[in-house]
């Protein structure tokens, strides 16, 4: 069986990035995804869906350095679904995209739109590996936590 998940998006907000108890950085943003089509009439329509993204580690610090409110990414990763109570005390269902691969689209000083962002990519980390070495952009990897847990302070 497969679940994976790639979108290329614009961020809708600058990156949230917490420690857990454990001391693992852990980033959550969400990311607009547009379809343009014609309705029957022939008028050219325009949907967007938005993702809730999820990075761990050292994708989540590099989001946290490098990514703001409207640039474009590249996002790999597993849908996942998870419960948590609201403050009123009520159940609350959210789909997430937990990434574990990412590469930043938007060229360095800009807002929004294309190109490759030419950011370091930073080797001190044991999570991460490089991938696409060849290539312009920044791309990494990186694994959830090793246990498998779901380790978020929220």
């Amino acid at each position: 069986m497969i679940n994976k998940a790639i979108l290329v998006g614009n961020l809708g907000k600058d990156p949230n990035v917490r420690t857990t108890e454990s001391g693992v950085a852990v980033a959550t943003f969400t990311i607009a995804t547009s379809e343009r089509y014609k309705d029957k009439d022939g008028n050219q329509q325009e949907r967007t869906e938005w993702h809730n993204i999820v990075l761990w580690r050292g994708l989540a610090e590099v989001a946290q350095k490098y990514l703001k409110k409207g640039d474009r990414v590249y996002i790999e990763g597993k849908i996942t679904n998870r419960k948590y109570q609201a403050q009123d005390g009520t159940d609350r269902y959210i789909t997430e995209i937990v990434a574990d691969q990412m590469q930043m689209l938007t060229p360095r000083g800009t807002g929004g739109g294309g190109g490759y962002q030419e950011a370091p990519i930073p080797t001190d980390e044991p999570p991460m590996r490089r991938t696409n070495e060849s290539y312009s952009g920044a791309s990494m990897v990186s694994e959830p936590p090793a246990n498998g847990a779901d380790d978020l302070p929220f």
